[in-house]
Formats: structure tokens, sequence, C-alpha cells
């Protein structure tokens, strides 16, 4: 008679197992030794941190989200513009603490052309914080917000009723968005001032 065992499978965390963290991408990460840039889009806003491993838990060093923005006059969405100027008020923040380098996180996110993720390694990058990546993944005019304030000529041009209902946001809160590449702009010095 053999000797009986138990199950011949082993219970993954938990967080892997509900689909939440990617442990051997965590791992890689923290054997690179440098603070790691984590990037998130939620469904109302971007926050982006820079973080320091620690066994007894992960540190956050610097911090933005897209809701401090509208304290420099912009208007927070979950598009282009608002992630780079996020990711640029935390390079801000993490060069001030003496990061120098970073190494992007995308957590579980697909790494896409001219994804959000990328957008605000961007903005980190433009900041002061090196970090390496192929630039030809983000556009400078969908970053400025070129692509969003020519949509809106256009539609205000043919049809003023759409362009007013998809504008809303914009409109009610006295943005220009026909001019929004220009007020991308100002909001970029203003950061550089405030945060300098």
């Amino acid at each position: 008679m053999s000797k009986a065992t138990g199950p011949k499978y082993r219970v993954h965390f938990r967080r892997r197992r509900e689909g939440l963290t990617d442990y051997r991408k965590r791992v890689a990460l923290i054997k690179s030794g440098l603070p790691r840039l984590v990037i998130r889009k939620t469904n109302k806003q971007v926050i982006a941190q820079i973080i320091e491993f620690s066994p007894e838990g992960d540190r956050v060093i610097a911090s933005a989200t897209s809701k401090e923005l509208s304290k420099h006059g912009w208007l927070p969405k979950r598009n282009s513009p608002t992630a780079y100027l996020t990711g640029y008020l935390c390079g801000k923040r993490g060069k001030k603490k003496g990061v120098k380098r970073v190494v992007l996180d995308i957590g579980l996110s697909r790494p896409s052309k001219g994804s959000i993720v990328f957008v605000g390694l961007k903005g980190v990058v433009d900041a002061g914080i090196e970090s390496t990546f192929d630039e030809s993944v983000v556009s400078e005019d969908r970053i400025r917000g070129l692509h969003i304030a020519e949509y809106a000529k256009r539609l205000k041009a043919e049809n003023e009723e759409l362009f007013k209902k998809r504008f809303s946001d914009y409109l009610n809160k006295n943005v220009d968005v026909v001019n929004l590449d220009k007020l991308f702009e100002t909001v970029k010095e203003k950061i550089t001032k405030d945060d300098a």
C-alpha cells in the first residue's frame, strides 16, 4: 500500500490569483536597483509615483495625480496631455528629492505605442530624470493636445451643437479647447516655476 500524499499543486499568492501583480516582472524591476516609476490610469485620473523598494514595504518618494493639475489651470482628464503633465509634475518632485534615474513599471498594462504610460514617462524624462525608452512611441503633437484642438476646431465648424455636447466639461470651466496646445505650454511653464 502506498503512502498518501497531498495535492500536487501550489496555491499562488493572493495578488497573483486576482490578476493584480505579475511577480516575475516585479522581481526583475527590483533587481535593477533603481526606483520604479509607476504610472496608472483610473476611470477619472492619471497617477504617477516614484517608488523605492523596501523589505518592510515599498516607499513612495514622489507622487502626483492629474487632479492636482487644476491648481495650475489644467482641466484634469484621462488623455495624453494630462498624463504628460502629471508625469512632469511627479518628475519635478522626484528631482527635488534627489532621484536621478528610474525604471518604468507598467504593471499589467499592455505596452502599446502612444500609451498614457509612455507619455507619462516622457514627462518624467523631460523633468530631468533619466530613463531609457524609445521616444518614437510617443507623438509630440499628441502630448501637446494638438489632436484634441484640431478635432474641436473641425467639430465646431461642422456641427456647433455636437461640439458643445462633446466638450461640455471644457466649456463649463471656461477652457478654450480650440487652443488647448497653447494652454498646455502655459501650464507646463507654471509647473516649472512652481516646482523649480
